[in-house]
């Protein structure tokens, strides 16, 4: 790391236009190819895949994007069979069959489309079929449907749209949630360093690594399956904690200088000592990233490998592109009135004071009720988890104002919510004896419960394949049209296939989604076992102890079930989602479990290793476990706080962004940082290592002896800043003892007992 660094210091305009290049040359491309994501929830081998794959080979036709065009006539303005009305709608749907990219469009005024007219005449609703899937569909040709049909809008007659196509063409909030996060983060580091040049310097590496990424991720989803969501997810996460690696390099580099340090030895000592700290932060990301690998879910391999490469270039251009801009602005990384103060003075030990050592003292004295009042907050916050239901937000849970949500209540008034997500039910077809059967099978199947209407059957070409539609009389994402679902594979349809060689596969939108979640739901214990295991692993050589791996396990499941009680008590049970844009209550997505047990298992990680890694040196120096807890909370609280206040704001910007899965994502990784570094970390952990005393560093001998030795930070650089003239003095004054000990007598005894851990002690 050292070689690295003073190479990125002496060839620092080098090292800048290699970041500008790359930046500009993956940006280049990704506009030239354009984007290609895919919201494919299809799960090979299930019930719902089986159907898609029947329909789509006995019906290819069916396989463009279908959007509903609905109108709606106000009391008094008579009902959408008046003439006006449906010569108006009708020249409407015309011109939208011949613009491109429409295949079909099926009018309610023609053939048996009267079933597409409400009991009551007021609201009527035809389909518009296009020639591609929607993630094909360009915005463009979308625009122009609905550009048509909102021109049929006049007094006493709505006209609004929904669909797939049609959401592309709903404005998010652009790149406002970006912008307002890097405002608020740069506002942050100014307070927190004082010098306008140190506090950009975080900003200017995160946004061209995170840049660099996007336009990666868009290069991405030509070779990949990557949800549209994955590029906005990139950047929430990258904005997150490369913004907050670098404030730890800038804050290790500020402390040099104040020390005496040139400007090159300043940052070449940050990046060997911190920047090694950011690398192994990093590479924990990454693996519970990637651990994602594991659920062999095409869906969410491009999510975890988008989100992976978001944090490599975040964690290359801290260790990289940093220092070299660190060298530009010289001495000004440290504010006039510090540069002042060192003119005058000279080098000082940036000593723990105020607020920090205060607390630290305080945690100390009352680890007991402290620690109890930590567990009860995040026992409450975590108490809604239990109501978690998984599934997918449909278009009712749209913000009320968009055409998408506005179409969709008109169809559940009028025809049922159902009628927003019908099942559909395929098979194979062999003999005239299938024929019958399933022409009977509609009879029985508006007779089920749960089932507010079924069409006839549709055979192919070939007539080796037919399908039919029911119509649920729930919503696709409420838990009776889940259970209707069940009720169809385990008991209706059985009993219809007996004596038959039917093999009647259920699809829909909320068939997919509950086998998407199923398997999710399967496999989650062994991707949480894989993540936290590899995790513990990491912990245990780093700081060669039992305890400390086990705590920060039980401190990310408890991060993890109380900001997924924050996002059921928000997006499940609505509790102010309407206020903040969000739409309306609805169900979990599936797939945020795995990504959030990743994402902030990672996250997790970084608090933990700069926390307990200046405990453990402590420990190592002192072997005073009261004192190591002490002087480490005391000298990282703070920075630690300022990281996470910069990515609680970054996170929670991303509300703004208009859609409702990046909302959710927000939401929960902020709310996770807030209790992870104000309850967790500042709280719970120090007044649970003050009462396990030296257990916290015990590893039995025989385990000590065969594992590898790793360090965060290398022993000469721990011996360097020990020497420091009046450092460890002035720290440990700075902060009141309550126990006297003497360090001689205790290095006396490490020597006898642990001598690898006493190696690089200093006298």
């Amino acid at each position: 790391m050292a070689v690295l660094a003073r190479w990125c210091v002496r060839r620092r305009l080098v090292v800048v236009l290699i970041w500008l290049a790359a930046f500009a040359g993956v940006t280049a491309a990704a506009a030239v190819a354009g984007s290609a994501y895919s919201n494919d929830y299809e799960v090979p081998g299930t019930e719902s895949g089986r159907a898609t794959q029947l329909l789509e080979k006995g019906f290819p036709d069916l396989g463009g994007d279908t959007d509903t065009v609905v109108w709606h006539t106000a009391s008094g303005s008579g009902t959408v069979r008046a003439a006006d009305v449906e010569q108006t709608m009708s020249s409407t749907l015309d011109r939208i069959a011949d613009l491109p990219g429409v295949a079909s469009v099926v009018s309610p005024y023609e053939g048996s489309g009267s079933s597409r007219i409400s009991a009551d005449g007021r609201t009527a609703y035809a389909t518009v079929t296009f020639d591609k899937s929607a993630e094909d569909i360009g915005e463009s040709e979308a625009r122009a449907v609905v550009d048509a049909a909102e021109a049929a809008r006049a007094d006493g007659l709505q006209v609004e749209l929904g669909g797939s196509a049609i959401a592309l063409t709903e404005s998010s909030g652009g790149h406002l949630a970006e912008v307002v996060g890097v405002v608020v983060a740069a506002l942050v580091l100014f307070l927190a360093f004082g010098s306008l040049a140190a506090s950009l310097l975080p900003i200017a590496t995160a946004l061209v690594s995170v840049g660099t990424a996007y336009a990666g991720i868009v290069l991405l989803g030509h070779a990949m399956t990557v949800a549209d969501f994955a590029p906005m997810l990139g950047m929430l996460i990258g904005l997150g904690v490369g913004i907050d690696y670098a404030l730890f390099i800038v804050t290790r580099h500020r402390r040099g200088l104040k020390r005496g340090l040139s400007v090159t030895e300043a940052a070449t000592n940050a990046v060997t000592t911190t920047g090694r700290a950011v690398v192994f932060a990093g590479a924990t990301v990454c693996i519970a990233l990637l651990g994602m690998l594991i659920l062999r879910l095409g869906f969410l391999n491009g999510v975890a490998i988008a989100a992976s490469l978001t944090v490599v270039l975040t964690v290359a251009a801290s260790v990289t592109l940093l220092p070299a801009l660190l060298s530009f602005i010289g001495p000004r990384a440290l504010s006039r009135r510090e540069r002042r103060r060192l003119a005058e003075h000279g080098p000082e030990p940036e000593l723990p004071t105020g607020f920090a050592a205060r607390w630290s003292v305080f945690v100390e004295h009352h680890p007991k009720a402290l620690g109890g009042a930590a567990l009860v907050v995040m026992a409450l916050l975590a108490l809604p988890t239990l109501s978690l239901h998984l599934g997918t937000s449909d278009q009712g849970n749209n913000p009320r104002a968009t055409t998408t949500r506005q179409a969709y209540d008109l169809l559940a008034d009028g025809f049922g919510p159902g009628v927003n997500g019908p099942l559909t039910l395929v098979t194979p077809v062999s003999d005239a004896e299938d024929k019958l059967v399933l022409d009977n099978l509609a009879a029985t199947l508006r007779t089920t419960e749960g089932v507010a209407s079924s069409s006839p059957v549709t055979y192919s070409a070939d007539g080796s394949t037919g399908y039919l539609t029911v119509v649920p009389e729930s919503s696709p994402q409420s838990a009776r049209t889940s259970d209707l679902v069940e009720r169809l594979r385990a008991k209706v349809l059985p009993r219809a296939e007996t004596g038959t060689s039917l093999d009647l596969q259920v699809g829909g939108v909320t068939a997919s989604y509950d086998d998407f979640a199923d398997v999710i739901v399967g496999k989650l214990p062994l991707f949480v076992g894989v993540v936290i295991g590899l995790g513990c692993l990491l912990l245990l050589l780093a700081f060669r102890s039992i305890g400390i791996p086990l705590k920060a396990a039980a401190m990310n499941v408890a991060a993890v079930a109380s900001a997924f009680g924050v996002v059921v008590a928000i997006f499940q049970w609505g509790w102010g989602s309407e206020l903040l844009g969000l739409g309306s209550a609805g169900p979990i997505e599936p797939f945020l479990p795995v990504i959030m047990v990743s994402v902030l298992f990672g996250l997790s990680m970084d608090y933990q290793v700069f926390l307990v890694s200046r405990m453990y040196e402590e420990w190592l120096e002192t072997g005073d476990n009261r004192r190591a807890v002490r002087v480490g909370l005391a000298e990282t609280s703070r920075v630690i706080n300022s990281a996470a206040v910069i990515m609680i704001s970054v996170f929670l910007a991303f509300v703004l962004s208009g859609d409702r899965v990046i909302a959710m994502f927000g939401i929960a990784l902020a709310a996770a940082v807030a209790l992870d570094a104000f309850v967790l970390r500042t709280l719970l952990v120090p007044a649970l290592m003050h009462l396990l005393g030296g257990a916290n560093w015990w590893l039995p001998r025989w385990l000590d002896r065969r594992l590898p030795r790793i360090s965060i930070e290398p022993p000469e650089c721990r011996s360097a800043a020990a020497q420091m003239p009046g450092t460890a003095e002035a720290t440990r004054a700075s902060i009141p003892d309550v126990l006297d000990v003497d360090v001689m007598d205790v290095r006396d005894v490490l020597v006898k007992e642990r001598p690898q851990d006493v190696r690089d002690i200093p006298g």
